[in-house]
């Protein structure tokens, strides 16, 4: 039996209400929508659904990473072998980029599942994101979102069997973006709305239902990638379905994240599901992928740790729209007077991926001492070479000092850095972030997040900070 072993979505903490960008351009909007923060991209988004998927499982007994997204950070480089190494696992695993389409996320699930019934691979980790870009004062920048979303597939301790697979491809420029582009562009609305999603999204349920020998009747839950609510409630009296199995995909609450939505919405599905369920999931991009899965023992206590109630709960607003086009870069503002930063060297940050990548650091065989870098000496006993792989990045810790740079160069000023004592032991200087400059306390609890350090030289420096802990 292959399927889906664990799950998890995951949403930046920050939201931006529609009526702010309707504010500032002189129209209205409803609802909000989830922003990557200034150091989140695709690659660090996908890093943290990886870890809430991950969450006690061997990492030792994943073997392959497939990475989803439209907004991939690189053109050139892949990014699921950044994401293996930050997740410690190892140079023998498969790594794997989808891109080109909003299905590239079931894509990815699809050559998963087919990877692990050939028996080539036994577990794959997939992973989708998107940080996607509308016009200014367009409808893509009111509607489009940010979030990942992860499923381990493997046929051991299954929660989730995948029953059947369907793909079709249709030709059609609806919503696209070339290689010359930034931003997302769609052609006429009733168009995308009528010709595209609206035609190929029914026709390929329908077709997957017949293949396969089921009727909606047999649903449980039906998870359907679309642009709005509006486009959603449509296909759904198109198609003569009951409201109540269709799983809302959370537009008003944080948006349309892309090729991230499915897996999003597949997550709060599963979380809802109970033993013998079966769900469909239908994603769309120049054509559709549908398949049906079946809720199996143990999809009840298979919940993440971290629930879409968590995300939706857990936020923090933007207060001006203007705050959101300097994050994204969208205003070129006056840079503050001070030395530009150094060139990063990629030789030396190829030395320290280990302690850089996946925050690892060592532990003293002889007393106990975890200590970040990794050293040869033991700053407690004295101890040579007597030292143990240790990993910082799932530890607990607490703020022991800080400090608030105003004149550095920063999208989010001030700069925070903070000195943070770990659970067990060991101290990093690091930055922090996902935090109010006023609310920071010495001995506040705070967690490790990977983000983006710095561009500079046509490549992005990732590395660990710290933001303050929310249960």
């Amino acid at each position: 039996m292959t399927g889906i072993v664990s799950y998890a979505a995951y949403l930046p903490l920050y939201r931006l209400n529609r009526a702010e960008i309707g504010r500032a351009w002189g129209t209205g909007g409803k609802g909000e929508k989830a922003i990557a923060s200034h150091d989140e991209d695709s690659l660090t988004m996908a890093v943290a659904a990886a870890q809430q998927c991950l969450r006690g499982i061997d990492v030792g007994t994943v073997d392959g990473v497939y990475f989803a997204s439209t907004t991939a950070p690189y053109n050139e480089k892949q990014s699921a072998a950044t994401i293996a190494a930050v997740l410690n696992m190892g140079a023998d695993v498969c790594t794997v980029d989808f891109g080109g389409s909003l299905r590239s996320s079931t894509n990815a699930l699809r050559a998963a599942v087919d990877a692990v019934k050939s028996g080539s691979l036994k577990k794959v980790l997939v992973l989708a994101a998107d940080s996607r870009l509308g016009l200014p004062n367009g409808a893509s920048e009111m509607a489009f979102g940010d979030g990942a979303g992860a499923v381990l597939v493997g046929s051991d301790d299954v929660v989730a069997s995948i029953e059947s697979m369907y793909t079709m491809a249709d030709e059609i420029i609806d919503v696209f973006r070339s290689d010359k582009d930034r931003y997302v562009r769609a052609w006429e609305a009733r168009f995308v709305r009528d010709d595209g999603h609206g035609r190929v999204i029914p026709q390929a349920v329908k077709s997957a239902l017949s293949k396969c020998g089921l009727s909606t009747a047999d649903l449980a839950k039906i998870v359907m990638y679309a642009p709005d609510q509006r486009q959603l409630q449509a296909v759904t009296r198109s198609m003569k379905l009951d409201p109540a199995i269709v799983q809302d995909t959370f537009y008003n609450e944080f948006g349309d994240t892309g090729a991230a939505q499915v897996f999003i919405s597949l997550a709060a599905a599963l979380e809802q599901s109970n033993e013998g369920d079966r769900i469909l999931v239908a994603s769309y991009g120049n054509g559709a992928d549908v398949l049906t899965l079946a809720a199996r023992p143990g999809i009840a206590s298979c919940k993440p740790a971290r629930t879409l109630d968590y995300y939706l709960n857990t936020k923090l607003t933007i207060s001006t729209y203007e705050k959101y086009l300097r994050w994204r870069q969208l205003l070129e503002l006056e840079p503050p007077a001070t030395a530009p930063m150094e060139q990063p060297s990629p030789v030396a940050l190829w030395r320290d991926n280990k302690s850089g990548l996946d925050l690892h650091g060592v532990k003293c065989r002889n007393c106990g001492t975890p200590q970040y870098p990794a050293q040869r000496i033991c700053m407690e006993c004295g101890s040579k070479d007597e030292f143990d792989d240790y990993s910082f990045s799932d530890k607990l810790a607490v703020l022991a000092t800080f400090s608030h740079d105003s004149l550095g160069i920063s999208a989010d000023p001030p700069t925070t850095v903070a000195a943070v004592d770990f659970e067990g032991g060991g101290r990093i200087t690091c930055d922090m972030t996902d935090r109010d400059p006023s609310e920071i306390r010495i001995g506040m609890p705070v967690e490790m997040v990977f983000r983006v350090l710095r561009y500079i030289g046509g490549f992005y420096t990732y590395w660990w900070k710290a933001r303050p802990k929310r249960d």
